[in-house]
């Protein structure tokens, strides 16, 4: 039997287009060479900025727009920022969302999903809890699911990312992406197909494409550390797993300390607050977790910033 398909090009061209005026363009921010002590310098994509405060939003309406929508409405599980691009996209629509979250989820994305209006149910210690309550209800109601990462649409959303990077970044050899189930770097995979090597960026207690590339499949890991609310996903998806033998993905991990210590940087030089794991990709480069090759020219993505200073611990 074949496996899952990996995302194709036109499937991302084609969302991109669904998606024109409805998610924002974010920006690309370019970081000299001397601030970095970096040979080149470095692109940062600004993905923090879309709506909801993650990219998440890209792949939720994609999914929810493609679909005939029951009178449930739609229904997913997140660790938080999913579920409130669910919420968000849902309320666009003016249709109902139920979103299943883990009892850790941060309260500053339980306010994010509740103020887009959706039935929060809190449960489980971990996303998989989570997901599973939600599969459970989804049965009852026939709600339309909106998986955080492993659905075509989900992924083809999440790819017009590396779209919009390549056009405002041309010159890139290296795209440093955060790992958690891989929707986010199995869309820009995707887009790239090679054109740019993608780096998959775990935390140390969350290596879930490590451990997929170790054995040759997804298999299941034990999760946690300070990113575990955005990364913890338990393995890496079906679809992104494809897309990642495709292209040859790489993967590389960064310890709770080090994205501790790119939540300050950003801080401290950029005054950008991110989310541990919008932050995550950022800190393989300044821990060296990745070294980039001589003459290379790298982009990382931020991908979410739905957090608060003092959580973060980089209150000044």
């Amino acid at each position: 039997m074949s496996g899952p398909a990996p995302i194709e090009m036109q499937d991302i061209a084609a969302a991109a287009r669904r998606l024109a005026g409805q998610v924002r363009r974010t920006p690309v921010l370019e970081l000299a060479a001397s601030e970095l002590g970096t040979s080149q310098p470095v692109a940062l994509k600004l993905e923090f900025l879309q709506h909801t405060g993650s990219f998440k939003a890209r792949g939720a309406l994609n999914r929810i727009a493609l679909a005939t929508l029951p009178p449930a409405g739609v229904i997913a599980a997140s660790g938080g920022n999913h579920g409130a691009a669910v919420a968000w996209a849902a309320q666009r629509r003016g249709v109902r969302a139920e979103i299943f979250v883990p009892e850790p989820t941060p309260a500053a994305k339980l306010l994010r999903i509740n103020g887009y209006g959706a039935t929060v149910v809190r449960g489980g210690a971990a996303y998989a809890e989570a997901f599973a309550a939600c599969q459970a209800r989804q049965a009852e109601t026939g709600a339309l699911m909106v998986h955080a990462y492993d659905q075509a649409e989900v992924l083809a959303g999440q790819g017009t990312v590396g779209l919009e990077f390549e056009h405002d970044a041309p010159d890139l050899t290296h795209v440093l992406v955060a790992v958690g189930g891989g929707g986010l770097i199995g869309g820009i995979a995707g887009w790239y197909a090679g054109r740019a090597a993608v780096i998959g960026v775990e935390p140390h207690s969350c290596p879930t494409l490590n451990a997929a590339l170790a054995a040759g499949r997804p298999v299941p890991v034990e999760v946690g550390g300070i990113a575990a609310d955005s990364l913890g996903a338990r393995q890496v998806g079906g679809l992104m797993f494809a897309t990642a033998q495709r292209y040859g993905l790489g993967a590389v991990t960064a310890p709770d300390t080090a994205i501790r210590d790119a939540q300050r940087w950003l801080w401290d030089r950029l005054r950008i607050v991110a989310e541990p794991g919008g932050a995550t990709a950022f800190a393989a480069l300044l821990c060296g977790a990745f070294v980039p090759p001589e003459g290379a020219r790298v982009g990382v993505v931020l991908c979410g910033a739905n957090t608060n200073l003092a959580s973060s611990g980089i209150e000044p």
